[in-house]
């Protein structure tokens, strides 16, 4: 079970919504769906939980890159949600690791071999393809994210249990968030 929400700071504070994730597909989407929310440009925070398993945040500022954290980068990796911020992070890419396989010399040999590498992949544990980074089992990204907002990167990194309300807390958004969960 997850919970998602939006923050999003105005001149009055902070506000919240509730985020569905049922239109979110791709790490592009949430960005998308972040910015949305923006109120003249400003910071918007998603936070995302999946029960006590793991909770991620993605700052978006404006125009700027957005910013990621994974409190537990291996049980994340394990939700589809999760492996969106992991994969991010991490830089994965999987169009470039089926490129990696593939022999593209158009040769009967090549064709074969490439058969070979597929079946031998299958064979594989799909967590961790040949030349893959694993995936870490503590937190993964930038802990620094909210230090501007009151939140520092050791209390995000020592966060567990109900670990958005803690943050909301921090940001003086307890209140609104509450009201959307």
């Amino acid at each position: 079970m997850y919970f998602a929400a939006l923050l999003a700071r105005t001149e009055d504070g902070w506000e919240a919504s509730d985020m569905e994730l049922d239109d979110v597909e791709s790490l592009s989407d949430l960005i998308d769906l972040a910015r949305s929310a923006a109120v003249d440009d400003d910071t918007v925070v998603a936070l995302i939980e999946q029960e006590d398993a793991w909770f991620g945040v993605v700052r978006v500022d404006g125009e700027e890159d957005p910013r990621y954290f994974v409190s537990n980068a291996s049980a994340a990796s394990r939700s589809s949600y999760g492996s969106m911020l992991t994969d991010e992070l991490l830089g994965s890419d999987e169009e470039d690791d089926e490129l990696d396989v593939l022999d593209l010399d158009g040769t009967e040999d090549g064709e074969e071999e490439t058969i070979a590498a597929f079946a031998d992949a299958d064979d594989e544990d799909e967590e961790d393809p040949p030349g893959a980074e694993p995936v870490p089992a503590g937190p993964l990204g930038d802990p620094r994210l909210l230090d501007d907002l009151g939140v520092s990167n050791k209390q995000l990194m020592t966060l567990d249990g109900d670990a958005l309300s803690e943050i909301a807390e921090s940001l003086g958004a307890t209140e609104v968030l509450e009201a959307v969960r």
